[in-house]
């Protein structure tokens, strides 16, 4: 686990963390373990294993828990490793209650920055709450979410269907959210002056308090635990079985020639350079052979498939799109990114002074985290086309986990 102290930051912010605790969970049943934040999952509580991606991350410096006044001997014994590093809080009768509460309780440790989270949400991993806090530090909200994939309909009040609602646009929004803290603790406290108790999330109330909330990409992980099914299978998802994990590996190869130009873009990077690469997009030959890497693992074909070279809507097109939309495809499949990994074959332009851009843009575009990406470039010792300058290659592979195991 990584040390947290209280003098932790990102680029100079610091940090908090409200995890919202106080709920009783009826939706999920009664247990004689208590509400569903206390439930075992694989070994652990449900608000253990929360507390514990937000303990170990690096940026964060502080976190209050709101919990139910009843519930202060199983807080402690969920919370065993933390006690020394949480603030715990009474919760309200709503949620909208305790979050406002847990941030007064933080005010005095004036952070720059809070990310507010469910309880029951423990699957939340280190690259969403990089995504949101990098957000928030910029000054507005943050909101992870999910495009909605399914169809919505709205009922008529005889149980047939009234409408069809178009999902263009549509998310379903998630938690942690983050906020410039001073901004979302006064949000808070003017709904709390005005009577309004009615908001379903907090960023319903910085949208209503006039704060802009951007959306971040979401996780398909990050889900809920609401209905005793619900922890059911994560129970079942987090303890050990003797059984073949349905881990796949996926290949991608591009080339592309060269022709008059005064930048190449490699992995979603723009490197200035004395020529640049031939091709109906932007011929980012790493983001092509990644793409096709991607696609590999799910039996979906190949970029061509996808993005026809014969459409002219593809022209000029930069190439992150293609692999946000074999990520998606990926996803969409229940796939989660384990790995990637890109070698540019050049003998110029040089790689090294942007692999960090490179590392940062292929993060951002997977929503997995920087150490999960590897960038590498080699030339091919002045043989064949590669040698002579004509063109540049990439290799790109992808390890994807399914959910299910190897047949047998």
């Amino acid at each position: 686990m990584r040390e947290m102290t209280e003098n932790t930051v990102l680029s100079g912010r610091t940090v908090a963390v409200v995890i919202v605790a106080a709920g009783r969970g009826e939706r999920a049943g009664q247990s004689q373990e208590g509400p569903k934040q206390y439930r075992n999952i694989g070994g652990a509580s449900v608000l253990y294993r929360t507390l514990e991606a937000f303990a170990s991350h690096p940026s964060v410096s502080v976190i209050a828990v709101a919990i139910h006044p009843d519930d202060r001997v199983l807080f402690e014994d969920a919370a065993h490793n933390f006690l020394d590093r949480v603030i715990c809080v009474h919760g309200g009768a709503t949620r909208q209650d305790s979050t406002r509460l847990a941030l007064q309780a933080l005010a005095e440790k004036c952070p720059s920055t809070v990310i507010i989270h469910d309880g029951v949400r423990p699957f939340v991993d280190a690259g969403l709450i990089d995504r949101v806090v990098a957000t928030a530090a910029t000054g507005c909200g943050a909101l992870p979410a999910l495009p909605v994939t399914d169809t919505l309909k709205r009922e008529a009040p005889d149980g047939t269907i009234k409408e069809t609602v178009a999902r263009s646009g549509l998310h379903v929004a998630q938690t942690p959210q983050g906020f410039p803290f001073p901004h979302i603790l006064d949000a808070h406290q003017k709904a709390f002056e005005a009577g309004r108790s009615d908001f379903t999330d907090d960023a319903a109330i910085a949208e209503w308090a006039g704060m802009a909330v951007r959306i971040v990409p979401g996780s398909p992980d990050n889900v809920k635990l609401t209905w005793a099914r619900d922890i059911a299978m994560a129970h079942e998802r987090l303890s050990p079985r003797a059984t073949f994990p349905d881990v796949r590996t996926g290949n991608g190869y591009d080339v592309h020639s060269f022709e008059p130009g005064d930048h190449v873009v490699l992995c979603g990077v723009a490197i200035p350079h004395d020529k640049k690469l031939s091709g109906h997009s932007d011929a980012d030959v790493g983001l092509h052979a990644l793409t096709d890497a991607l696609l590999a693992t799910c039996g979906e074909g190949d970029i061509g498939t996808h993005f026809p070279p014969s459409d002219p809507q593809w022209k000029g097109a930069a190439s992150h799109i293609f692999v946000e939309h074999a990520a998606k495809i990926v996803r969409a499949k229940g796939g989660r990114i384990a790995n990637a990994d890109i070698t540019i074959i050049s003998e110029a332009p040089r790689i090294g002074p942007h692999r960090a851009a490179m590392t940062e843009a292929l993060s951002s575009m997977l929503g997995i985290s920087a150490d999960r990406v590897s960038v590498k470039a080699t030339t091919n010792e002045k043989l064949g086309f590669i040698g002579r300058s004509e063109g540049i290659a990439a290799i790109a592979t992808a390890s994807v986990v399914y959910p299910g195991e190897l047949p047998e």
